[in-house]
């Protein structure tokens, strides 16, 4: 089954925080967390992506592909 990553902001540490999770499941496995110096495009992709949530006029097409573009950048940024 294919995993998909799941990203979170820790405003308390300026931290993205990456963890992983299998299509349909609930289970969740943290992968790591990764100070805003070291990486500023995804920590700012996240944060923008955490705003989205919060907008009284959700649009969940907008979300998903701020999802695609956190993703391609972890997984470009990560060597992943």
């Amino acid at each position: 089954m294919k995993k998909t990553l799941l990203f979170a902001i820790d405003l308390t540490t300026n931290e993205v925080i990456v963890s992983e999770s299998q299509k349909g499941s609930k289970e969740i496995t943290f992968i790591e967390r990764i100070p805003q110096r070291e990486n500023e495009l995804l920590f700012d992709a996240v944060s923008s992506m955490t705003k989205l949530t919060t907008s009284p006029k959700f649009d969940l097409t907008l979300f998903k592909a701020m999802d695609k573009v956190c993703q391609l950048i972890y997984e470009k940024q990560s060597g992943k």
